[in-house]
């Protein structure tokens, strides 16, 4: 399992990728189109409390972030860089376990708990195009217990990841509360609407050296089904791309910093004021690459539409209030193919 898909990475005389990789010539990534000059906003949280002014200003940075990106990345976010880097560490050291150990979490059962997966695309006439990476997914929780769900093995594992969740549940808090006032609202109004216990999953990613990045993808085009994410990035190669205008847009790696995007349940409770924007992974032919996303969403039973203060007859409700499980069921029914699961909620007179 790194499987054997993996072996020709490891094999420095392989000089093409196997057909199962290979997209289709309309969906590769063409990285010569790729925008390396603009790039998402970079935001330091600290100027929250350097001057009198620095708490609208911030908030009118995150606004202006959300509403024209849908991305951006936080400096100064207050999570020690110390366990950063053990974190990331600890995920290099836990996709570096012999194959036969880590193939007791390999499945294709999306509904499990724990799992590693690899994604693919669904193509008429064609066999399924496998991602170039490798996914380990499982829970977190800031307060709950959920360490005994997670690999023994790297040994340091779950206290390592323990002590990041803690400090993601303030940091997710914290920002949801931002992006709450940026709307004009109260400060707990969107993680009110989100629900008691909601939905954190963290999903772990690790995209080996790939011999022809130009016909392949680490992640396929998509959206983030939940409401937040935080991702933090290894430093030393640049891999995730945002669609901005009809282009793609290289996020490279800022040295310490976090970044954010809103997921499609945002977009929704913003009544579209707030973007869920497309962003894909691609590899490196020379180096490895790992990041981690922590996501955040609703209560499966949550109740998700545009948030009432929100809607006036100037801004009429764009999508159709559903639970989120309904949300999710549609999610699944896409699988393999390029989502375009908050449309289907789209209230149609709004269109």
């Amino acid at each position: 399992m790194e499987s054997s898909q993996f072996q020709m990475a490891r094999d420095k005389n392989t000089i093409s990728l196997s057909p199962n990789f290979i997209l289709p010539e309309e969906n590769r990534p063409r990285l010569s189109h790729v925008s390396t000059l603009a790039s998402i906003p970079i935001i330091d949280l600290d100027i929250e409390h350097n001057t009198q002014e620095g708490p609208s200003l911030l908030l009118e940075k995150i606004s202006q972030a959300c509403e024209e990106y849908g991305f951006f990345q936080i400096i100064n976010h207050g999570v020690p860089q110390e366990l950063c880097k053990r974190t990331l560490s600890t995920i290099a050291d836990f996709f570096s376990l012999p194959p036969q150990e880590r193939s007791q979490f390999l499945t294709t059962d999306f509904t499990k708990q724990v799992k590693i997966i690899n994604f693919h695309l669904k193509f008429q006439g064609q066999e399924n195009v496998t991602m170039w990476s490798e996914t380990f997914k499982h829970p977190w929780d800031p307060v709950g217990d959920f360490a005994s769900l997670l690999p023994e093995n790297p040994p340091q594992y779950r206290e390592v990841f323990v002590e990041y969740a803690k400090e993601m549940g303030e940091l997710m808090k914290r920002l949801l509360g931002l992006i709450s006032q940026g709307l004009g609202l109260e400060n707990d109004c969107l993680q009110n609407k989100l629900g008691e216990n909601p939905t954190m999953n963290a999903q772990a990613n690790f995209y080996p050296p790939c011999p022809d990045p130009e016909l392949t993808l680490g992640l396929a085009v998509h959206t983030d089904l939940n409401a937040l994410t935080v991702l933090m990035q290894s430093e030393e190669v640049s891999g995730l791309q945002v669609m901005k205008d009809g282009k793609w847009v290289a996020v490279d790696p800022v040295p310490d910093a976090f970044t954010i995007n809103l997921g499609d349940q945002l977009q929704v409770l913003s009544n579209g004021r707030y973007k869920s924007v497309h962003h894909r992974a691609v590899t490196n032919k020379m180096q490895p690459r790992i990041s981690l996303a922590m996501f955040y969403g609703p209560n499966k039973d949550a109740l998700i539409g545009p948030i009432e203060d929100l809607i006036d007859e100037e801004h009429p409700p764009l999508y159709r209030r559903y639970s989120y499980a309904e949300f999710i069921e549609e999610f699944l029914r896409q699988e393999g193919t390029r989502r375009m699961v908050k449309e289907v909620f789209e209230l149609r007179a709004a269109k």
